[in-house]
């Protein structure tokens, strides 16, 4: 079965305006200080080849301010990663270095 594709603009389908052009009205929320954060860590293999990846969930805020964290987060680890769909990935199993760190900074952690 083949995976349905999320766009932008499902829902429309067409306009007879030739001046149309479709807006995304959703804006991002302020991020929220760590201490009113609390976010889901879990060790994920699933289509990743069999390799693991640390999936840290639940951030609220910018997408830049997430892309800063994840940043900080792949030093403190050594290792590489992303973010992808408003979540972070981290590559390797690294659950207990990402939880440690992210408590040390004020994150409330929760592990899946």
């Amino acid at each position: 079965m083949a995976k349905k594709i999320k766009r932008e603009t499902d829902g429309f389908m067409y306009s007879t305006d030739p001046d149309f052009e479709y807006r995304n009205e959703t804006e991002e929320a302020d991020t929220l200080p760590p201490q009113q954060q609390k976010l889901n860590i879990r060790l994920e293999t699933r289509q990743r080849g069999g390799k693991k990846a640390t999936l840290v969930k639940g951030f609220i805020g910018k997408k830049e301010d997430l892309e800063d964290l994840c940043k900080k987060v792949k030093n403190h680890c050594g290792t590489g990663g992303n973010v992808v769909d408003g979540e972070m990935l981290i590559q390797g199993d690294q659950v207990q270095k990402v939880k440690a760190y992210l408590i040390s900074i004020g994150y409330k952690t929760n592990n899946i």
